[in-house]
């Protein structure tokens, strides 16, 4: 039986969770990653790249857009084919992916994935990084001018699309990547592909590639804290909250009995909480004022976003349920799932102290942080009502300093939980 610092994680769904993440900020269109990598996979086979690099620009593909929270920064790059601060999420990407082991190789090519193939000749990276860099930004592209076809008119539209990259050879994109593109683009098929429901089904039958790799309980770690970052960025009132959630989390599990393992998986549990959230409209999350009843309902949907991201990770078991049932009540006063009370452990419980603690002392849009006096009064109303599972909130009160710091991001606890860069509030 493996120990939880050993476990088997398939990478080609790690990438895929995260491609999944961060199309949700399309809202309406939540393919773009997938037809990316579909054309850029295309296109590497009819120039005769090798298996293991065509699987690479896939995966490449899927990943390219991973520094994109915000709907407004998406709304930009599909709207404008030369956008100039496209770089942004470009650098926001290399940055995350960087100085995480089994996905830095395409760290570099994410960071050049929007520079033009006159500027890509004269920067300082290697050949095959630079290939692989255009070639995402020529599938990107070609995406962008089609996503408004696709399912009407796309067969008559290609002649315009494939026009329009024609006139960017030599300058946006290498002619040899334009050139194969166009060898491929002549069959109907190709077009044809790309529509929703068949690029899914095609993205899913990609996913049973075998990509599997040992991966530490640390890289566990910090993958979910990539994941928390990018949900976090969509707001500046959430900026930090998952990250503090996990933190707090991983203490309170600690101080109410849990092993080492738990209190880990607890801490990643609640890394990952919030990721549906990527889902949910910015103007909704940074409303200043009390939400409607429509706006209320699709906010609730963000938990079971997040398990549907994360149960397709083989090797994450139960934590995707903790990490989904934040919102849940001993009760049953909760959303989205209703789990009666012996099906909601003793771990989702802690995550969901954690998580009402923590967005209470934080700043929001519609109030101030709260004080801690004002925190406990919270958290023991939701105990009288049956929400909140009293042993752990006795527990938060007696460790409720300490809980405060935490929360408010300055405990130790939380220094191991913040990325070595800080780009701010991007959009």
């Amino acid at each position: 039986m493996k120990s939880f610092k050993e476990l088997q994680i398939d990478l080609r769904q790690m990438i895929l969770a995260i491609e999944t993440a961060v199309d949700l900020v399309g809202m309406n269109d939540t393919n773009h990653g997938k037809r990316v990598a579909y054309i850029a996979s295309q296109i590497a086979h009819n120039l005769g790249f090798s298996e293991q690099d065509t699987q690479y620009i896939f995966e490449l593909g899927l990943l390219h857009d991973c520094g994109v929270s915000t709907q407004q920064m998406h709304s930009s790059l599909v709207n404008h084919f030369d956008w100039e601060d496209a770089h942004i999420h470009c650098e926001i990407g290399y940055n995350l992916l960087k100085n995480f082991d089994p996905l830095s190789k395409f760290a570099i090519p994410i960071r050049y994935h929007h520079t033009f193939f006159e500027e890509l000749k004269n920067i300082n990276i290697s050949t095959y990084d630079a290939r692989m860099a255009n070639l995402i930004f020529l599938s990107d592209r070609i995406d962008v001018t089609a996503a408004s076809h696709y399912g009407s008119d796309i067969l008559l539209a290609k002649t315009t699309i494939v026009k329009h990259i024609q006139d960017c050879s030599g300058t946006f994109f290498d002619p040899k990547l334009v050139d194969a593109f166009l060898k491929i683009e002549r069959s109907e098929a190709f077009w044809i592909a790309l529509e929703d429901r068949h690029i899914t089904r095609y993205t899913w039958d990609m996913g049973q590639f075998e990509s599997s790799s040992i991966i530490t309980i640390s890289q566990i770690k910090q993958l979910s804290l990539i994941l928390a970052y990018i949900v976090d960025q969509k707001s500046p009132f959430t900026a930090q909250h998952s990250a503090r959630v996990g933190s707090l989390a991983k203490y309170i599990s600690s101080i109410y009995g849990l092993s080492d393992e738990q209190c880990q998986k607890v801490e990643i549990a609640g890394f990952l909480h919030d990721i549906g959230k990527l889902r949910t409209p910015d103007d909704i999350l940074e409303k200043p004022g009390k939400l409607t009843d429509i706006e209320r309902s699709i906010m609730d949907q963000h938990s079971y976003e997040t398990y549907e991201i994360l149960r397709h990770i083989d090797g994450l078991g139960e934590i995707s349920s903790w990490a989904a049932f934040h919102h849940e009540g001993l009760n049953g006063a909760g959303y989205p799932f209703h789990p009666s009370e012996k099906d909601l452990s003793v771990e989702a419980r802690i995550i969901a102290v954690a998580d009402i603690f923590q967005a209470l002392v934080q700043d929001r849009p519609y109030r101030k942080g709260m004080t801690l006096e004002k925190v406990l009064d919270i958290l023991n109303e939701f105990t009288d009502s049956g929400k909140l599972d009293e042993n752990i909130v006795k527990v938060v009160e007696k460790n409720s300093e300490k809980c405060f710091e935490i929360a408010k991001g300055e405990a130790q606890e939380n220094k191991e939980s913040e990325f070595p860069f800080s780009l701010g509030r991007i959009m």
